[in-house]
């Protein structure tokens, strides 16, 4: 079982980034998917999470109305569109799955290595 996060990089601030998270040896149509980010020295932080069952979307506040998450079942992938970055964003950012979702890292089964994103001021 296996998450793969892609897509980071250096960006201005004003600009977008896609992620994606794919998986091999295991099927996301059964499991939600979140995407944490890691600055350095800090603990995981909640950016988003996309249901299984209804393809319902939760946001934290900072990424609220700039990001948007989707998922292709059939692609076994899920994107993270992030918009307007600004330099607050810069971190290290983490896809993970669990059957329930939600936004505490702490109960998300498979992960993802990270990808790293830098958004220059």
């Amino acid at each position: 079982v296996q998450l793969q996060a892609s897509g980071g990089g250096l960006v201005q601030a004003g600009g977008s980034l896609r992620l994606s998270c794919s998986a091999s040896g295991l099927s996301f149509s059964r499991l939600s998917v979140g995407w944490f980010r890691q600055a350095p020295g800090k603990e995981y932080e909640f950016v988003a999470t996309i249901s299984w069952s209804d393809d319902s979307t939760f946001f934290s506040n900072s990424a609220k109305d700039r990001f948007t998450i989707s998922r292709d079942n059939a692609k076994n992938t899920v994107y993270l569109q992030m918009n307007s970055l600004n330099p607050k964003d810069t971190a290290v950012y983490f896809c993970a799955a669990n059957p329930g979702g939600g936004s505490d890292w702490w109960t998300y089964t498979y992960w993802g290595q990270g990808t790293q994103v830098t958004v220059s001021s």
